[in-house]
């Protein structure tokens, strides 16, 4: 069984989060909540036994429909991290892409300036004959 690493915190609790909509919103189960919050029931059944954890994108959800702030959702889930950490290869640019933007720099740096300034003045007067 896949856990995981936010489980691993003794205060992670997404059932009573869960459990706090369904009243909030006078809901009769999940079922229900997985409708309001337009996910497929799995996904709530999931995060109840700790197979998948409350993402950025659910959260939002949950902000949407009941009002409630982001900070009071996590905490409701016990979810008291203060930091996020990235990894550092997120954010950053792929190799194939960087190389890709390096030589489109590099093009539009040896394009001649005179080129520009010829090629708008051709399409100032257009290719029509007067």
């Amino acid at each position: 069984m896949a856990h995981h690493a936010l489980s691993s915190q003794e205060s992670y609790n997404p059932n009573h989060l869960l459990d706090i909509l369904l009243g909030k919103m006078q809901l009769k189960n999940d079922a229900a909540l997985s409708r309001m919050l337009e996910v497929a029931p799995p996904v709530i059944s999931k995060i109840r036994h700790h197979r998948l954890p409350v993402g950025a994108s659910l959260l939002i959800r949950m902000h949407e429909v009941t009002g409630m702030s982001i900070r009071d959702l996590r905490d409701l889930m016990g979810d008291r991290r203060t930091k996020y950490r990235l990894s550092d290869a997120q954010g950053r640019p792929k190799p194939e892409e960087k190389a890709a933007q390096q030589a489109a720099q590099q093009a539009q740096q040896a394009q001649p300036q005179g080129q520009d300034q010829q090629g708008s003045e051709t399409s100032k007067s257009g290719n029509y004959a007067h």
